[in-house]
């Protein structure tokens, strides 16, 4: 009997080390490497970019060259780290999943939403933006409360911040769910849907470019929100504060109010002067 319990106890050991041999050394040093020591080791960052997302992110579809308010941003961060930057393609309902699964380091323009907090950790303030609606012509609700009614159909690309917002605040109204942010605003324009929530820097330059899709409205109260960077969730704190400094130098420069506003005439003729005055940069 005491032979078969040692012979059990050899088989346990061998079992245990021949898993061991069967992990990938590489996988085994992916989980364990936190963010900081990730970019230090290998001086690239990698980011997400949404694609139709100007003015956050905008692809060149003839070059492949991104530009916009976040590239812009990542272009400086990475050149403070003496780091190359990495873009990689998703959708602002994927962007979550990507920083999850650490296929990216960090992704900008998110806003922490309590969904988010479970999961992500996020940055300090970028800047102040607000929700605004695109509204099909002849709509212009004055209040978000007149909107929770089954008459009114609200489009959102899930998993977003906008889907989270309607979803807490209306029981009645229809909501259309989309794959990706477009796809909703053509919901708008061609009639299937009321309004399309959006922040107030992204809805006036849409408008702008493309009159026919509606008007821009900023219904009562104003509700404010702020534009973060989202981050892996983990306990080493390097990267969040490095992270959190360059916001506050960046600030002290007033390098995003220029970012921001060279972004929004550049890639949708607006100017500073056409954005509500609680948005501020």
């Amino acid at each position: 009997m005491r032979a078969n319990f040692q012979r059990r106890a050899v088989l346990s050991v061998i079992t245990l080390a021949a898993a061991a041999i069967a992990t990938p050394i590489w996988a085994q040093d992916k989980s364990e490497m936190t963010t900081w020591d990730r970019i230090a080791s290998t001086k690239t960052l990698r980011i997400a970019a949404v694609a139709g997302g100007a003015p956050n992110y905008h692809k060149d579809l003839a070059t492949g060259q991104w530009s916009g308010i976040m590239i812009d941003l990542a272009n400086n961060l990475a050149s403070k780290l003496g780091a190359k930057l990495e873009i990689n393609e998703t959708t602002w309902g994927n962007a979550v999943l990507d920083l999850q699964s650490n296929k990216i380091d960090i992704f900008f323009g998110l806003n922490p939403t309590p969904q988010r907090l479970k999961v992500i950790g996020f940055s300090e303030p970028l800047y102040k933006n607000a929700y605004s609606l695109i509204a099909k012509k002849g709509y212009s609700p004055k209040t978000w409360e007149e909107m929770d009614t089954p008459d009114v159909t609200i489009a959102v690309d899930v998993g977003s911040s906008y889907d989270n917002l309607v979803t807490a605040m209306y029981t009645k109204a229809k909501i259309l769910r989309f794959e990706k942010a477009a796809d909703a605003t053509l919901a708008v324009q061609t009639g299937r849907a009321d309004v399309q929530p959006q922040v107030v820097t992204l809805s006036a330059g849409i408008v702008k470019k493309n009159p026919g899709i509606g008007h821009v409205v900023v219904p009562e109260p104003i509700k404010g929100t702020s534009t973060n960077a989202g981050l892996r969730m983990e306990s080493d704190p390097r990267w969040k504060n490095y992270v959190d400094a360059w916001i506050a130098d960046l600030r002290k420069t007033d390098a995003i109010n220029t970012i921001v506003l060279s972004n929004l005439d550049k890639l949708m003729s607006i100017k500073r002067e056409e954005i509500p005055a609680i948005v501020s940069f």
